[in-house]
C-alpha cells in the first residue's frame, strides 16, 4: 500500500509521461470527436493539476504510479519534472481554450484547440517526442543566452579597481 503523500522529487520514471500522453490522447480525441466542452474541461483539470500541484498528484500519474509502475519492474531511466510540468502548463492553456470554445458556441475555436493538444499528445505517446519540454528547454536556454548578454563584462581593469 502506498503513502497518502507521494514523494516530492525532482526526477520522474520516464515511462510515467509517456502513459499519460497515451491517456491524454484518448480523452483529447474523445473530447474532439464528441465535440464536448465537458470531457475537455475535466483534460484541463489534469494539465492543471499536473503544471500547478505537481505530476505525483496528476490522476494520471498517480494511475501509472499505483496501477502500471509495479508490474514493469525497476525504474531505469528519470527525467526532470520541470519540462513535463511545463508542457502540462501548455497542454492546459490550449485544453482550456478548447473547452471555452465548445462549451461557449465556438465549436471551430474547441476543435482548433484541442486538435492542436492531441497533435502534441499523440507525438509525446507515440515517439516519447514531448513538444511542450523542448519549448522549456528553447525557452531556457534563450533566457540564458539573454542573462549572459546584457551582465556586464567585467575586464581586467575593472577587476584590478575592486581589488579583484
Amino acid at each position: 500500500m502506498s503513502s497518502p503523500h507521494p514523494p516530492n522529487i525532482a526526477q520522474v520514471d520516464v515511462r510515467g509521461p509517456r502513459f499519460s500522453a497515451w491517456v491524454t490522447s484518448v480523452v483529447l480525441a474523445a473530447g474532439l470527436l464528441l465535440s464536448s466542452g465537458a470531457i475537455l474541461l475535466f483534460q484541463t483539470a489534469v494539465f492543471a493539476i499536473g503544471a500547478f500541484v505537481g505530476l505525483a498528484y496528476s490522476p494520471y500519474g498517480i494511475a501509472f504510479r499505483e496501477l502500471l509502475a509495479p508490474r514493469l519492474g525497476p525504474v531505469l531511466r528519470r527525467e526532470s519534472q520541470s519540462p513535463l510540468r511545463f508542457a502540462q502548463l501548455v497542454g492546459f492553456g490550449f485544453a482550456a481554450v478548447a473547452s471555452v470554445g465548445y462549451l461557449a458556441g465556438a465549436p471551430i475555436v474547441g476543435a482548433v484547440a484541442a486538435g492542436f493538444a492531441l497533435a502534441a499528445a499523440l507525438l509525446n505517446a507515440t515517439t516519447g517526442f514531448c513538444l511542450g519540454c523542448e519549448m522549456y528547454l528553447v525557452g531556457r536556454r534563450f533566457l540564458q543566452r539573454m542573462t549572459e548578454r546584457d551582465s556586464p563584462k567585467r575586464t581586467t581593469a575593472v577587476r584590478a579597481t575592486e581589488g579583484v
